[in-house]
């Protein structure tokens, strides 16, 4: 509910603080006195589009501040999830607005968007009265209401998911359909490509590997030439090779050493015995090295004919060498989608036909039950316009089927009210048959005979009252006190029959204040209340008899 208004410098308004409470909250005051400039305040907390310059004279900006309280709907902590805005209560709306137009949205102290502002508040408060844009006149939300009327909450679930299998399988046919398309289109390419990619035979890394041995190759054929003179040198059969001639010296060390009566030749024995060692070992490596070599010189060939041939398939097909397996497998994958295309189509136009049928069930279901509501629903409300004045009028429900390429979510149903003001007139929607006062009358009728299934956070009328008196204003008194009991209800009124209904009752005057108007809101006690609304009964001279008759109407509610 709506628990604070705080107005800084809008219009005639210098500083006002308003608190509500739950029920009926009345404000009455004389014509001019400023009542409208109280409901567009609040409209612009609400993100409402402004005329003029709003701003009072005199000050740069101007402000209005609205704060919800109570429990906040899962739709709504949804929505200000969804746009980052702190979803704890109480709700602060606030606008700011400078002299030169440029406007300020915030939520919990969060910048907003207008378009935020507006979506949240249509969350949080209704507003109906002669210049109504909002709530029950969009023919949008009277699907909605009659379904909550109807309490059709089972059947659509049972709609949504019947509506979700329709449209994932629908997309899932016309997928596979587009698919199956390209891959009929490209089949020669596809089964060419696959040919040639399976004959071709890539393996992972293999590019790398045949880099990395071709580099090899080319540097041993640089420094064979060398190796082979160096081997040569030491393995020379003429001149006696290095490993002959270190035998033979070691040979004759032996000798000399069995002459020697001391082991002086011990050591160079030693030495000469390593050295033969690691000559050998030498000879040996660079041997080896020089065969491999030959092998890798009769490989090159291959080598760099693999890798060409590789690089060319890359090339040919827009793709890195790397990528050939994984193109060879999306190629394969496709020529078996090909080979089994014709089957998944056929599966899943069975399951579109399917969902169609019990998407079909679900929206003649929920049809059905509307088809049953809307006579109840426009009993209810022809019950509730004969005591508003309204007896002569004539309220409808309909219901539209749609076709199957207007099938959503809700089914294929499109809900409006509308009235007829008099017996022969036509029929047509309820936001532009009616004028200002009929339409809050009627919404009014309308909001009562939902009470019980469907209720915001607050409702505010403006004037419901307004061209009727006695009996019938008295009627409307007490259709509002019972839509209060439910639901905040904000009423600016001029009659005393609804004032006297009122929980809470505000007063509203103007004065001047350094030569300028200002708008002043007080909170009656019961004894001003007394006073105000004799003043309503009586005119600008209260007699006793308003006063009495102000009691009267107070004690009887």
């Amino acid at each position: 509910m709506l628990s604070m208004l705080s107005i800084r410098d809008f219009i005639i308004i210098d500083q006002l603080d308003l608190e509500f409470g739950g029920g009926l909250n009345v404000l009455t005051g004389e014509t001019g006195a400023g009542k409208s400039i109280l409901l567009d305040a609040l409209g612009m907390a609400l993100g409402n589009r402004l005329e003029g310059v709003p701003v009072r004279t005199g000050a740069d900006q101007g402000s209005v501040t609205a704060v919800f309280e109570g429990d906040i709907s899962s739709s709504l902590v949804t929505i200000m999830e969804e746009a980052g805005v702190p979803s704890e209560a109480p709700i602060i709306l606030k606008r700011v607005i400078t002299r030169d137009r440029r406007s300020r949205a915030f939520i919990n102290d969060h910048p907003v968007s207008l378009s935020l502002l507006r979506t949240i508040s249509d969350h949080l408060v209704e507003i109906h009265g002669q210049h109504d844009d909002r709530g029950l006149v969009h023919p949008a939300a009277h699907r909605a209401l009659l379904d909550d009327f109807a309490g059709l909450q089972a059947e659509l679930s049972a709609m949504s998911k019947a509506w979700a299998g329709l449209k994932s399988t629908r997309a899932a046919l016309e997928k596979a359909e587009h698919d199956l398309t390209q891959i009929r289109a490209e089949a020669d390419y596809i089964r060419q490509a696959t040919a040639e990619l399976s004959a071709l035979a890539p393996e992972e890394g293999e590019e790398d590997v045949l880099a990395d041995s071709r580099t090899r190759i080319m540097a041993a054929n640089r420094i064979r030439d060398r190796l082979q003179k160096i081997f040569e040198e030491l393995t020379d059969s003429h001149s006696g090779s290095l490993e002959d001639r270190l035998g033979s010296a070691l040979r004759e060390l032996e000798t000399a050493k069995g002459e020697a009566e001391e082991p002086l030749l011990d050591p160079i024995v030693q030495s000469l015995e390593r050295a033969l060692m690691e000559v050998g070992e030498g000879v040996a490596a660079l041997d080896q090295m020089l065969r491999d070599a030959t092998m890798d010189e009769n490989r090159v060939d291959a080598v760099e004919e693999r890798l060409f041939a590789l690089r060319a398939a890359g090339r040919k097909y827009n793709v890195p060498v790397a990528g050939l397996m994984d193109l060879a497998a999306r190629l394969s994958n496709q020529l078996v989608a090909l080979d089994q295309g014709e089957d998944q189509l056929k599966e899943l136009g069975q399951a579109l036909t399917q969902a169609e049928a019990t998407y079909d069930k679900a929206a003649v279901c929920l049809h059905k039950g509307r088809q049953a509501a809307s006579g109840k629903l426009d009993k209810s409300v022809m019950k509730e316009l004969a005591p508003l004045k309204l007896e002569r009028a004539q309220f409808t429900t309909e219901i539209t089927e749609l076709s199957s390429s207007e099938a959503a979510a809700h089914g294929r149903d499109r809900v409006e009210f509308t009235i007829a003001t008099n017996p022969g007139a036509p029929a047509g929607p309820l936001g532009k048959i009616a004028s200002g006062g009929e339409l809050a009358r009627f919404i009014l009728a309308l909001k009562v005979s939902l009470a019980t299934t469907r209720s915001g956070p607050a409702m505010i009328f403006d004037e419901v009252d307004r061209g009727v008196g006695g009996a019938t204003a008295d009627a409307v008194g007490t259709r509002l006190a019972e839509l209060s009991k439910g639901t905040q209800v904000l009423l600016v009124t001029h009659s005393p029959q609804v004032a006297a209904k009122a929980d809470r009752h505000f007063h509203i005057s103007k004065s001047l204040k350094k030569g300028q108007a200002r708008t002043m809101v007080t909170e009656l006690t019961p004894d001003q209340r007394g006073e105000e609304i004799a003043r309503m009964l009586a005119g600008a001279e209260i007699t006793k008899e308003a006063r009495a008759a102000a009691e009267s109407l107070m004690a009887a509610s």
